[in-house]
């Protein structure tokens, strides 16, 4: 009986060893490489058109204009509309992930609106105007936005996602 208690004890401390450490963990999670061609799958147009009313917005009520990203923001986007598409829903998921890679570049804060649906940037524009917490993006204290802007080729349909920092 003791054999197996010193067995089992054995066996317990090895695995806690074994384990995967904190450090491990977070090193792990430290690598916010992204595929940089991703940003080319943006409907670049589109994404500009959004960001001129997105801007005239801003202006008419005193803020900053928002500057487009880097490639890196826009890769980022892409990524998560690529996964809305996949789903075919939108959704915030993972946004902790792409306010850390934006945070590892030197954003200060991060924010993120989802869409789907609208063929105009008028229609995008205003639906988040209407709603308060993706207005409350458009008027944040932010200086950039990355893009993902795509059609889905099954259903025709667009999904968005616009990333907003501050450098």
């Amino acid at each position: 009986m003791k054999l197996i208690k010193t067995t089992l004890l054995a066996i317990v401390l090895l695995l806690s060893v074994a384990s995967c450490s904190k450090d491990a963990i977070e090193d792990q999670a430290a690598d916010y490489s992204i595929d940089l061609t991703l940003a080319q799958q943006n409907d670049a147009q589109f994404a500009n058109e959004v960001l001129v009313l997105i801007n005239e917005h801003r202006t008419s009520i005193g803020l900053d204009t928002l500057v487009l990203g880097t490639a890196f923001s826009s890769a980022y986007a892409v990524d998560h509309t690529n996964y809305m598409i996949d789903l075919s829903q939108i959704n915030h998921h993972n946004f902790n992930v792409r306010s850390a890679a934006l945070e590892s570049t030197g954003a200060h804060q991060v924010g993120e609106n989802v869409a789907y649906g609208y063929n105009t940037a008028e229609t995008v524009v205003n639906a988040w105007l209407n709603s308060q917490s993706h207005r409350d993006n458009i008027e944040g204290n932010y200086t950039h936005s990355g893009f993902g802007i795509k059609k889905c080729d099954e259903s025709n349909t667009y999904y968005f996602t616009q990333l907003f920092y501050k450098l």
